[in-house]
């Protein structure tokens, strides 16, 4: 039997897609064990979103070599498309499979192995076909993320990942159905809808499916990826509304609250625009969870634009805020652009904005001392010498209880908050 030891990197697709892999595997007879152990082979899911994500990868690789040199090192996913050319001439790396090809993981492999040669990295650019994975269960024990569309149309000029995914593909409700059908039969109650550009999946389209979803006996939460500011129309989130298991935890991609940077982006909608879509939200939800990705130090971005982002953020009280310094990525328009912004002032502007997100993201959880909630327990966690048992609210927020006899893994309880554990749990009496 042969062993096979593992890494995945980047986003939740990536997980999603990891995740089948390795259930290919296991059925086919291979022995999964950590990426530390000398193994015969090594996965690396690859990332590039980022200089420092394919730098990452770089790093997975050669680790993987290095442990046993002898072992065959795949490089799969993300970094392979976007720079097939420095993959293959990587020395640590044996054997290359791109995107829309991770289903054929273990012909590809077995191929490599008898030493005959197969295609394993197409033009993901001129494909329409979806690439079909199903699972049955997830590393995570009581949450699945379901992926149900890949590719990107949006070509905003940092990202890469349109050239890495290729266009919009988009899965079968009836395969998204039966996925959730199985994984409720192995004791999930929590699934999570994503993919590259979830919005894409079409605003009509989405809210059937979601629809669907919400009255398959064994549902207990609906979660939705991140979401496109232009989807958030008053019929999209009144149709959402009105979805008994959908938890009102909308996480919409700002990356700035200024439009010329927004222009700059080829991002395509207004500060103006984003603020209606809050407020819808808060309209048809009570409290609901807004969470959003910003970018600072964005080519071009004057201290007078990152002031009128920072004052749009204050005034829109995000529960969560992702803040990420501008990172340039070769082979996009804004790495060429002028006026590139110092690190100094990159971080700068960061350690700003992690500031209001801190206070904000505390704020918002105050809300709920006093308050019942429900929350669906993951994991048992020792915190500073006591045992918990941790979980998230239906907005995620992160709730601990005192450990005992019980194992509430993967249980619904509903009770009382009474504080604060830490900066970021709250415990339940």
């Amino acid at each position: 039997m042969k062993t096979v030891a593992y890494h995945n990197l980047g986003c939740k697709v990536n997980s999603y897609e990891m995740d089948a892999m390795l259930q290919s595997l296991r059925q086919h007879g291979y022995q999964l064990v950590p990426f530390e152990d000398k193994a015969d082979i090594y996965i690396v899911n690859t990332c590039t979103v980022t200089n420092i994500a394919d730098r990452k990868s770089r790093q997975m690789l050669h680790r993987a070599k290095k442990t046993n040199p002898n072992g065959i090192v795949v490089a799969v996913g993300c970094y392979v498309q976007s720079d097939t050319r420095a993959v293959e001439a990587d020395s640590a790396v044996d054997l290359l499979i791109g995107n829309n090809r991770k289903k054929d993981l273990i012909e590809i492999l077995e191929n490599y192995m008898d030493g005959v040669a197969q295609e394993s990295v197409i033009d993901i650019n001129h494909t329409s076909e979806y690439e079909e994975m199903q699972i049955t269960s997830t590393i995570e024990h009581t949450r699945a993320y379901i992926k149900i569309q890949d590719g990107c149309n949006q070509f905003c000029t940092y990202c890469m990942i349109p050239y890495a995914r290729g266009r919009v593909r988009c899965r079968a409700k009836e395969s998204v159905v039966a996925e959730i059908r199985g994984l409720i039969a192995a004791g999930y109650k929590e699934f999570v809808l994503t993919g590259i550009h979830l919005s894409s999946y079409g605003m009509e389209e989405l809210l059937s499916l979601i629809q669907t979803i919400d009255v398959i006996e064994g549902v207990e939460r609906i979660r939705l990826g991140s979401l496109e500011p232009r989807i958030i129309t008053e019929d999209f989130v009144k149709g959402l509304s009105t979805i008994t298991h959908l938890c009102p935890h909308f996480h919409l991609s700002l990356q700035s609250g200024c439009d010329g940077v927004l222009k700059r982006m080829n991002r395509h909608y207004t500060a103006e625009a984003y603020q209606k879509g809050v407020q819808l939200l808060r309209k048809f939800f009570d409290n609901p969870a807004v969470t959003t990705d910003v970018i600072v130090g964005f080519p071009g971005e004057t201290d007078l634009e990152f002031d009128i982002t920072r004052k749009f953020v204050e005034s829109v009280g995000f529960y969560e805020m992702h803040i990420f310094k501008y990172s340039k990525r070769q082979g996009t328009k804004a790495a060429v652009m002028p006026d590139q912004v110092s690190e100094a002032v990159k971080t700068h502007r960061s350690n700003v904005l992690q500031t209001i997100e801190w206070e904000h993201s505390r704020k918002y959880r105050a809300f709920y001392i006093g308050k019942n909630v429900d929350v669906l327990f993951e994991e048992r966690k020792v915190i500073e010498g006591k045992e918990y048992w941790i979980g998230h609210t239906k907005e995620y927020v992160k709730v601990a209880c005192k450990a005992c006899d019980s194992a509430l893994e993967n249980q619904l309880i509903t009770g009382k908050i009474k504080g604060f554990l830490q900066d970021d749990i709250l415990i339940m009496e």
